[in-house]
């Protein structure tokens, strides 16, 4: 992962508020009920509701929520037409314990 890639990621303010969205979605966002139930992609949230959320444009989001994932933050599972993301904890804490190293 490169720290400064992740930084670049973070320094707009929303993808900054997507990714705090993400932690606890269940706050920000209705219910995935087109989500099939077989799905084990938990925590999982489709562009159109970031996108109905943020009030951005559907292909915006999903230029943000690709640099996010690029920079190891976020992970997407993509169920038929449906793409969900939500927060790589795991990359999150790689991010922060490298910033620690390298500063």
């Amino acid at each position: 992962m490169d720290t400064l890639q992740t930084i670049k990621a973070l320094s707009n303010e929303s993808r900054f508020k997507i990714l705090e969205w993400l932690k606890h979605p269940e706050e920000h966002f209705d219910p995935q009920e087109h989500m099939p139930s077989k799905c084990d992609f938990h925590g999982g949230i489709c562009v159109g509701s970031i996108s109905e959320k943020s009030g951005l444009a559907q292909s915006v989001v999903s230029g943000y929520l690709v640099k996010l994932q690029k920079a190891g933050l976020l992970e997407s599972h993509r169920a038929g037409q449906w793409t969900y993301y939500r927060r790589n904890e795991e990359g999150i804490k790689r991010f922060i314990e490298q910033l620690k190293e390298e500063l």
